[in-house]
């Protein structure tokens, strides 16, 4: 039995050892999961949204308050910022998002 696993495990070699030519992206899916963690936990609360365009709603507002959370940007602040539009004091998310994601990869 142990060698059927080291010839399953040598037959996807070059597989496992992709990882090192990428070293930056996590061995665990934790930060995924701790993504979707405050989603279920409010589905679980309320039981759900009564239509589709609330669903979409809470999705874009959950999204929007984990990429301001990732970026370190208060999301109340970003809203308020939104909101007022002559401000425009705090960063669109969609490039600092780029920008993150261009310091990851060198591209």
């Amino acid at each position: 039995m142990l060698n059927q696993l080291l010839k399953r495990i040598y037959h996807k070699k070059s597989e496992l050892l992709l990882v090192l030519e990428r070293p930056e992206v996590p061995l665990h899916t934790n930060g995924s999961e701790t993504d979707i963690r405050d989603f279920v936990k409010k589905k679980k609360i309320s039981g759900g949204t009564r239509s589709d365009e609330g669903r979409r709603c809470r999705d874009t507002f959950a999204s929007l308050k984990k990429a301001c959370r990732k970026q370190g940007i208060s999301f109340w602040q970003y809203l308020q910022d939104r909101l007022d539009v002559q401000k425009h004091r705090v960063p669109d998310l969609s490039a600092l998002l780029k920008q993150r994601a261009i310091a990851a990869t060198g591209y």
